[in-house]
């Protein structure tokens, strides 16, 4: 088999938008137990669903984190993740938030490379600008009514081929002035469901006035940018030949792998770079704002507007010079295109299908329970290939004709079959002294797969049927 495979020529991966494909060939899970303080091997499941008990706390009282992630396929046809230990490391963070332990980093890894490898053919090709999203997620799975740690975790990752959240043209985004997304000591640096689902209505008002992103201030204030809902905020201003790079600095946002980059870049570019405080009055000074994340990329940002106050800053209608520098620099090395000069990108490698584990649990798995006791259409007895064995579970079986010779003209009675052992029958006919022609025996009834022979009476059927 040639690693990885060719992207499906079945796919328009230049019409992807953000629906969900239930048709990539599945996802991966592994389990945490309390009572082994270890997170298992993990397996692939070939659906998009998950069984998790209906009063698990990830469903009640929200005990879950996710990550998000990328991967591109290179000029060379491999498979590249971007910057996969820095999403472990900041799983690990949203984890410790609502009380799940850690997956440590060569887990996350070893789960997402399989789930990207098992799904090779629905990441994109180069030439396109689809991309495959990697969704890894924890939550507390077992059955827990306490507010108390339960006693499992589940880790999946799923992927999804798909184009970037927003698209890449600037949009209008307004502020958020009648809801906090954190409070201050809160939940807010943390990647958990808890922080965007209450949202959800608020970017629909918005989206319905016109506005397509919306933008969070510190709750405490309400005079500070702290992030877009989405995505991370980015400020830019241009004095002269010098260019500076503004990011917020508050322990009440996620932090944002895809700003941490474009920082590195900006400083690579020779760019002023300063994380602090970030005033809203600031704001009308900016030459471009941008909206970063993984699944928004960079996306520029039109206008800021804040109701409560009239403001209205313009960033302009087309893409500023210093967001396309920093998008074209960071696409080619997701792409593979350029010198990864920050260790940033990991390949998928034909090892990460973890093949030879996945055969193991195949093969003992049709030994114990293959189909009617077979395995490749050989009869089974306790997990062993046994030659002309009679298959098991009562099916019939259509055994050769049978003739008795002078030689074995004594016949004994039907003695059945009990786990193996035979059990003498008190009415057992006498033998028969002459020579007699025996009909074929067909469909021989089995009792625990042990084959128990008919009677040899006058007028007795060919075909005995017998129903498992």
């Amino acid at each position: 088999m040639v690693f990885p495979p060719a992207p499906l020529d079945t796919v328009n991966w230049n019409q992807l938008g953000l629906s969900i494909q239930d048709n990539v060939n599945g996802h991966v899970e592994s389990t945490y137990s309390v009572s082994t303080g270890e997170w298992s091997e993990p397996k692939f499941v070939a659906d998009p669903y998950l069984r998790v008990h209906g009063l698990a706390p990830a469903l009640n009282y929200g005990q879950q984190a996710y990550e998000g992630m990328k991967a591109h396929r290179g000029p060379d046809g491999n498979i590249l993740l971007f910057r996969p230990t820095a999403h472990a490391d900041r799983l690990a963070v949203s984890a410790s938030y609502v009380s799940i332990p850690e997956i440590p980093q060569e887990h996350f890894l070893k789960c997402a490379k399989l789930a990207v490898a098992r799904n090779a053919e629905w990441v994109a090709p180069h030439s396109t600008e689809a991309l495959m999203y990697i969704r890894p997620l924890v939550f507390g799975s077992s059955g827990h009514l306490s507010l108390t740690a339960p006693t499992e975790y589940t880790f999946a990752v799923y992927v999804q081929p798909g184009t970037t959240y927003h698209g890449v043209q600037p949009l209008p985004a307004c502020v958020v002035e009648d809801f906090d997304r954190a409070a201050p000591r809160g939940t807010g640096g943390a990647k958990v469901g808890g922080n965007y689902a209450p949202v959800i209505r608020h970017t629909d008002k918005a989206r319905a006035q016109g506005f397509h992103v919306t933008l969070h201030l510190d709750a405490q204030t309400r005079t500070c940018v702290e992030e877009f809902s989405t995505s991370g905020f980015i400020g830019i201003k241009k004095v002269g030949e010098s260019v500076i790079v503004v990011v917020p600095d508050s322990k009440n946002i996620v932090q944002s792998i895809t700003s941490d980059s474009c920082l590195a870049l900006a400083e690579s570019f020779g760019w002023k770079v300063e994380k602090r405080e970030i005033p809203w009055s600031e704001c009308k000074f900016f030459d471009e704002v941008i909206a970063v994340g993984t699944a928004a990329s960079l996306l520029p940002i039109r206008l800021l507007a804040r109701a409560s106050t009239g403001e209205k800053f313009v960033y302009g209608e087309t893409t500023g010079e210093c967001t396309l520098r920093l998008g074209a620099a960071m696409r080619n090395i997701m792409r593979g295109k350029i010198g990864d000069q920050f260790g940033w990108v990991d390949t998928v490698q034909e090892k990460d299908l973890l093949q030879e584990d996945a055969s193991a649990q195949l093969v003992e798995a049709e030994i114990v329970s293959g189909v009617n006791g077979e395995l490749n259409g050989a009869p089974q007895i306790n997990g062993s290939q046994v030659e002309d064995a009679p298959i098991v579970n009562g099916n019939e079986v259509e055994a050769p004709a049978a003739v008795e010779t002078p030689a074995e003209a004594e016949v004994k009675a039907a003695a059945p079959h009990v786990n193996g052992s035979v059990e003498e029958v008190l009415a057992a006919p006498a033998a028969v002294e002459a020579p007699i022609e025996i009909e074929d025996k067909v469909s021989v009834p089995h009792v625990n797969g042990n084959g128990v022979e008919a009677s040899l009476v006058d007028d007795a059927p060919a075909m005995v049927e017998v129903k498992a």
